[in-house]
């Protein structure tokens, strides 16, 4: 497709950079300038433009319906003539926007929701949505990267993380892990061994299968038993809910073209930090520094219109 692009034309789309070195080459060989609508900074301004975000929300609310589906009881509590059903306990662990949206919805299907996230002012966004936020004790570090995502953390993070996070794990009958880092391989958070100390029946919806997945043993797009507990690695959530993923995406786009045009013409503004975060090619070459880092290329040097 890349090869059926004119020459300085431009693209606009979720390119996923990262992981796509040779189609990113390809379009500056091409002389085809792109952006990468999944680069869009998680800015007050830049919320309209926000696919990631969009798309999220539709993840973690499948996530949800997904698991309660496999899992081989009922989320709430019913009160019968033949007793009573006690409501299912459900483990979030990432409290973004796919986070949120699976705590909500949990949440309105009855469910006993706790939620995890290594960011502390999490916290009130949880107990908002009437979940119960886990405090973990965890080695000090940064945890939001760049653009307002989250940030890598050491081994030793993640082993502390793990091993406080295991009783967690245990006791939930539904586990949604949503943790992603820009770039990078899903950090992996649920163990082979947590796994085995869940119920038989239980389920796991690993929203971060395309990259690794959080939990070890998730085959991506596919719904495989590990120990007796369901391990669901679908990607691709937002196809499943087409007229609204569509509508959200249309918005994202406009937002972003609307934000790069002048009198009706397209005439992106150099100094733009949203053009500046998203360009990842330009006059023949692949001009987004963290991507040149990457893919062991120098810096990109500064036009006079942009050190201006």
């Amino acid at each position: 497709e890349i090869d059926l692009m004119q020459p300085e034309s431009t693209l606009i789309c979720v390119l996923d950079p990262w992981f796509h070195q040779a189609q990113v080459e390809r379009l500056a060989s091409r002389n085809i300038r792109s952006y990468a609508l999944d680069l869009v900074p998680r800015t007050t301004r830049a919320q309209s433009m926000d696919v990631l975000s969009a798309m999220g929300g539709i993840s973690g609310y499948r996530a949800v319906l997904n698991g309660a589906m496999a899992l081989p009881r009922y989320f709430p509590m019913l009160m019968t003539a033949a007793g009573t059903i006690h409501p299912a306990r459900v483990l979030v662990i990432g409290a973004g926007v796919a986070g949120l949206m699976a705590i909500a919805t949990a949440r309105r299907l009855g469910a006993v929701v706790e939620a995890y996230d290594l960011r502390p002012e999490a916290r009130e966004q949880v107990e908002s949505l009437g979940a119960d936020f886990i405090e973990i004790t965890v080695p000090e570090q940064a945890s939001e990267g760049e653009g307002g995502y989250a940030s890598a953390q050491s081994d030793a993070f993640y082993k502390a993380q793990q091993e406080q996070l295991a009783d967690c794990v245990a006791r939930s009958d539904l586990v949604i892990t949503t943790a992603a880092i820009p770039g990078k391989p899903s950090p992996r958070l649920v163990t082979r061994d947590m796994i085995h100390r869940m119920k038989r029946g239980s389920v796991i919806v690993d929203l971060a299968a395309e990259r690794g997945g959080n939990v070890e043993g998730t085959v991506m797009n596919e719904k495989v038993d590990v120990d007796g507990v369901t391990l669901v690695g679908h990607v691709d959530h937002p196809s499943r809910v087409p007229v609204h993923a569509s509508q959200l995406l249309t918005r994202n786009i406009t937002g972003f073209l609307m934000n790069m045009t002048e009198d009706g013409r397209l005439a992106p503004p150099a100094d733009d930090d949203i053009v500046q975060a998203t360009r990842v090619t330009d006059n023949g070459e692949v001009v987004h520094d963290g991507l040149r880092e990457a893919f062991g290329q120098p810096q990109a040097a500064q036009t006079e219109e942009e050190t201006a």
